[in-house]
């Protein structure tokens, strides 16, 4: 039914951002050590992610608005890009990746390669790749579930900006003002220059390759062919 799979959405989203809020994780730590809570923070978000692709997977279909036609065209392209974020931003470290939040104190560049274009690749590939299944999803199990994802990931780029705030402090200061949560805005505002070195040549093939693994397993895990009919 609609009502679980909103329940589900609810429940991942806001999860999300309760568990790496400052005011519960930190006690958290605290009680259980960082790996411990860690596990713990894994262990939730897949629960949670399994009871989301679960309702989904069992609900009606309630059409909600019907896309125009060609629109599955469209939607390739903004998954290409997608793909193309997610692979090139999680195989870079930067300021806002897991595991490299110190970077900005280091004599290393501290936003190389994609980060130039935005210092939140993943997040703005997972959030591209939520509103291209939108733009031919018109049901309503798919706009909370895409949905859903457009507001974790949008959302996630100010909570992670405030969390590496606080960690890193001043040394904070100088990767915002040289990057951008928007793409592009730094670069065209002239604060950087673009690292073509940076991003090289294998990370945006690996962006291609994952493109084309989610499209064949599409009708494995979809149902449906990821192709325009």
């Amino acid at each position: 039914m609609l009502d679980s799979v909103f329940a589900a959405v609810v429940v991942f989203v806001a999860g999300h951002f309760l568990l790496s809020s400052q005011g519960v994780r930190d006690p958290l730590v605290r009680w259980l050590g960082t790996q411990r809570f860690t596990s713990l923070y894994s262990l939730a978000a897949a629960v949670a992610l399994g009871w989301l692709a679960y309702a989904y997977s069992r609900a009606p279909f309630v059409p909600v608005w019907t896309p125009p036609a060609g629109m599955a065209w469209l939607t390739i392209l903004v998954n290409v890009l997608a793909c193309l974020l997610v692979a090139i931003g999680a195989t870079t470290p930067g300021p806002t990746s897991v595991g490299s939040e110190r970077r900005a104190l280091s004599p290393e560049d501290p936003a190389p390669g994609i980060y130039r274009v935005t210092r939140h690749p993943v997040m703005w590939g997972v959030a591209l790749w939520a509103l291209a299944h939108l733009l031919v999803n018109g049901d309503g199990a798919s706009m909370m579930l895409f949905g859903g994802l457009i507001v974790l990931a949008l959302g996630g780029m100010a909570h992670i900006d405030q969390k590496r705030a606080r960690l890193l402090g001043a040394a904070w200061g100088p990767v915002q003002l040289t990057t951008s949560a928007i793409p592009f805005r730094a670069l065209l505002s002239g604060r950087t220059r673009m690292d073509w070195a940076g991003i090289g040549i294998w990370r945006p093939l690996g962006g291609v390759a994952l493109f084309l693994a989610l499209t064949a397993a599409h009708p494995w895990l979809a149902g449906v062919t990821a192709l325009p009919q």
